[in-house]
This record gives C-alpha cells, sequence and structure tokens, in this order.
C-alpha cells in the first residue's frame, strides 16, 4: 500500500509532461502548491478584513478618545491605511525576490497583529491620542504591503492557464473581506462602548477595540498557517514544476529557457496606469454616494448610512459573483477583451448618474430662513430646528440649477460599476502577471499595488473638491473623460498586452 502512495506520489501531472520548460509536476507538488495559494487567498482576505473591520467606528472611537479631533483629521486616518500600503509594498516586493517570500510575509503579518493592538490601547496615553490613532492605522496599512508578496507569489506559482481562475478566486476572497469587516464590527457591537475593562492587561474591551484585537487573532493564524502550510513553488507557464531560487547567489538555479527575454516596459507602464484608473474610479465611486443620496433624496444620515450600507453589501455580493463568472468569460475571449469590456461598463454607469431634466433637488433653506427673521422665532420654527435639515446645502450654489439625479439612475449606476469594476480589477492584474512572466514579480507587484493605494488616496480628495464645488455634472462628466483616455489607451496598447511566453514565442496564443 505504501508503494502504491509513493508511485502515486511521484506520477507527474500530464499538464507538466508535454513541452514544459520545468520538470514535470508530481501530484504531492501539486497538492503542495495549491495548499500555499488557498493561504495566499486567506491572506489577501484579511488584508481587507483589517482595512474595513473598524472603519466604520473610526469616527466615533476617534471623538471618544480625542475631543480635538476634527473631520479633517478624520480623513488622515482613514488614508493612512492606504499610504503606509503604497510605502510598504515596493519594501515587501523587493525582498521576496532575493528571500524565501515566507520572510516577508511573516514579519508584514506581525506589524499588523502588533498596529492592531495598539489601536486596541490608543484611548491609555494622557494625551495625543489621535496621533496615536493614525500611526496605528499606518502600521496596519504598511503591514497591509504584503499584498504584493501575494500576488507575486500566486503570479509565480501557477500556469497561464490557471492564473486567471487563481486572481479572480483570491480578489473573490478580498471582496469578502470587504463585505464581512463591517459585518464583524456589526456583530462585536454588542458589547457597547462601555464594554468591560481588563485591569490585567490594562485594556478597555468594547465595540471599537474588539474588532481590532479580532483582527489581531486572525493575524497569528495567519501567521501559523504561512510558517507550517506556505512552500516555495514555482511553475512555467506550461505548467512545469521549476527549480527554486538560490537566495545565497540571488540567482535562479537552472533558469527555464522561457525565462529569456526583455519585459515590455510600455505594457508595465500601460498596466499600472490602468489598474490605478480603475481603483481611483471605485475609490470615487465609495466616497462619493453617501453625500450624493444625501443631498439629491434628502436622506438623512441614519437612512444614508442603511441605504447605502446595504447597496454596498449588495454589490459586494454581486462583485464576488462577477469574479467566479468573469474567468469562465475570459478562458473564451480572452483577457484583454473583459477588461475593455469592464470600462466599457464602468463608462455606462458613471454616464447614467449625469443629471439631466427638469426636476431639481430639496434644498436645505432652513438656516437661511431662521436668520433673515431678525432673531424672531416662532414655536414652530424652533421645533423645526432641532430636526435635522435635509436636502443639497445652500451653500453648494450649483444645487439651484442643477437637476437632481433620480433613485433609478443612481441604483442602475449602482449595478453597472459593481459589474464593471471587478472585472476590470481582475484582469488588470492578471494581465500584469502574464506580462512579466515567470521572472521574480516582487518589486513589479509592489509598484502595482503602491500605484491602488494611491490611487484610494487621490480619489477621495479630487471628488471631493470638484463635487462639493462644481456639482455632480463636472464631477461625473471629468470621471467619464477618464474612463475614456483608459479606454483610449488599453485600444492602443491592446496588442502589446500580451502574456511574456506569447511575447518571446515559447507558448501560442
Amino acid at each position: 500500500m505504501s508503494q502504491l502512495l509513493e508511485s502515486e506520489e511521484s506520477t507527474p501531472l500530464l499538464k507538466g509532461d508535454l513541452g514544459s520548460y520545468g520538470a514535470p509536476e508530481t501530484a504531492l507538488q501539486y497538492r503542495s502548491r495549491w495548499r500555499s495559494i488557498r493561504v495566499m487567498y486567506f491572506t489577501m482576505f484579511l488584508s481587507s478584513v483589517g482595512f474595513t473591520i473598524v472603519i466604520t467606528s473610526i469616527w466615533p472611537f476617534l471623538q471618544k478618545v480625542d475631543k480635538s479631533a476634527s473631520a479633517s483629521f478624520l480623513g488622515w486616518v482613514v488614508a493612512a491605511y492606504s499610504l503606509g500600503q503604497m510605502v510598504a509594498s515596493p519594501l515587501f516586493g523587493l525582498w521576496s525576490n532575493h528571500r524565501p517570500r515566507r520572510e516577508p510575509l511573516v514579519c508584514s503579518i506581525l506589524i499588523n497583529v502588533a498596529a492592531n493592538i495598539l489601536y486596541a490601547y490608543v484611548s491609555l496615553p494622557p494625551s495625543h491620542n489621535k496621533y496615536y490613532m493614525l500611526m496605528a492605522r499606518t502600521l496596519v496599512g504598511f503591514g497591509a504591503g504584503n499584498v504584493a508578496v501575494v500576488r507575486s507569489y500566486v503570479a509565480g506559482a501557477t500556469s497561464l492557464s490557471e492564473r486567471t481562475g487563481a486572481m479572480a478566486n483570491m480578489s473573490a476572497c478580498q471582496a469578502l473581506g470587504f463585505i464581512l469587516g463591517p459585518a464583524l464590527q456589526a456583530g462585536l457591537s454588542f458589547i457597547g462602548e462601555t464594554g468591560v475593562c481588563l485591569k490585567v492587561l490594562d485594556l478597555k474591551l468594547n465595540m471599537y477595540t474588539a474588532p481590532a484585537l479580532l483582527a489581531a487573532c486572525f493575524g497569528v493564524i495567519n501567521i501559523l498557517l504561512v510558517l507550517i502550510v506556505l512552500r516555495e513553488h514555482y511553475v512555467d507557464d506550461r505548467g512545469g514544476h521549476m527549480n527554486t531560487i538560490n537566495y545565497t547567489s540571488e540567482e535562479r538555479v537552472g533558469v527555464a529557457p522561457s525565462t529569456e527575454g526583455k519585459i515590455d516596459p510600455v505594457a508595465v507602464v500601460t498596466s499600472n496606469i490602468l489598474f490605478f484608473i480603475v481603483l481611483f474610479i471605485f475609490a470615487i465611486f465609495e466616497t462619493i454616494s453617501t453625500p450624493l443620496s444625501m443631498d439629491m433624496f434628502a436622506w438623512t444620515r441614519k437612512q444614508a448610512v442603511l441605504y447605502n450600507g446595504i447597496i454596498l453589501a449588495c454589490i459586494g455580493f454581486e462583485s464576488i459573483l462577477v469574479f467566479l463568472v468573469v474567468k469562465f468569460i475570459s478562458l473564451k475571449v480572452g483577457d484583454r477583451p473583459v477588461l475593455l469590456g469592464g470600462l466599457a461598463i464602468i463608462l455606462c454607469g458613471f454616464f447614467v448618474l449625469l443629471p439631466w431634466g427638469n426636476q431639481y433637488p430639496k434644498i436645505q433653506w432652513s438656516d437661511l430662513q431662521n436668520s433673515s427673521t431678525h432673531g424672531l422665532q416662532t414655536p414652530t420654527s424652533s421645533s423645526n430646528s432641532s430636526q435635522e435639515s435635509t436636502g443639497c446645502p445652500a451653500e453648494q450654489t450649483w444645487c439651484q440649477f442643477t437637476p437632481a439625479i433620480q433613485l433609478g439612475q443612481y441604483i442602475t449606476s449602482n449595478f453597472l460599476i459593481g459589474v464593471g469594476y471587478p472585472a476590470c480589477n481582475v484582469m488588470s492584474y492578471t494581465l500584469y502577471s502574464k506580462i512579466l512572466g515567470p521572472k521574480p514579480q516582487g518589486v513589479y507587484m509592489g509598484w502595482l499595488t503602491a500605484s491602488g493605494s494611491g490611487a484610494r488616496t487621490l480619489g477621495p480628495v479630487f471628488v471631493s473638491q470638484v463635487y462639493t464645488l462644481l456639482g455632480p455634472r463636472w464631477a461625473f462628466s471629468l470621471i467619464c473623460g477618464v474612463v475614456l483616455a483608459a479606454l483610449i489607451l488599453l485600444s492602443a496598447t491592446y496588442r502589446r498586452l500580451i502574456a511574456f511566453s506569447v511575447r518571446h514565442g515559447h507558448v501560442q496564443q
């Protein structure tokens, strides 16, 4: 029996047998490789959970621990995650090129665990608590720079035929993390603001600190999985198992012929620009949804949070379905047509949001009316002033001459963007990994992740300024122009966005 098992483990899989430049892959190597890839899925899932698990409670927690914190400082706290990730991604990517990828992964997750513990203790110092929170969120983002290592690992451990499916699964795990993060925060809200005080640890366990500590526990589990399960695996574009890297000499032992040739720099730069635009657009969409709905539909703050939360949750589940479907579509038509189609759908989504018609949004005139009564207030006006004013703020002068966006437009736009964004997201970095080929991708993936983090940082700033000053017509027209520019760029470089092995004739397209 044992002899049968040994022979089965050493039996080459068919996909590694014929014409691959690496050695044929055994069944044991195949199982070990996919166990390691699933650990990367879990790491990507936890990276997105770490971002969203406290995102809905940051503002009230910040106000609780430091009364001097303003709404503008909140913007820095939220942006700190992306800034930390943007700095760390190329560094961890470079590290993974020259050392076993287990090292940067364990180090980054340890930083993440420590940062979440720091977040749980930000109320402890006697002063400057808001800066401790800023530091904690920056370090959480810095630890999330391991996304570059995760992507480079999956790219190097999959063949061309496997890669789109693996990247789609990884994106689905990332989307699931974005959905479950706020859900975990909501589930822990029963602890309350006061919670319990653990005097032994000098820790206040409440609805604000419990999610961060849960994220730290997830990180410990992730470290154990990386240490116990993860193994170094490299396969060529045809699925043959390649030799590992000699980290002492920093050279690949027995380099396969398929790694010979130069990476196309135009394709690399184009892919980074497209990825930046895709994430820039979605960051804008996330940022504008709440103020837009409050201005156009006269929703209260509570209604806007509730309804947009439901809509974003639906988009999250829609994205998971798109991730699962897109890998089958790409097998039929290819990666580039899916990316092109996704951008076209996003363009339609923002075009639908352009205001038209002769109906105008409700305007918050109450404050102006009260100020023009020369200090005279009736009991009715006094009672009304205690209620939350709804509608488009009067200080936004465009409210007076810009038609209102209808609820049907808003829902349709959400649906279209919920289809186009995930398709573009997974296809952009799947194409990128194929363009880079079997060479070490850590640094390149680091730059891709950094460009995405930069987009998430700049997008909210851009849309908040344009929307507040000029209104939705200008904001969405400019976004449509950006998407159209991305479509033109993709069309112009379409023939160059091909896999490394295809470009150098090692594999037929």
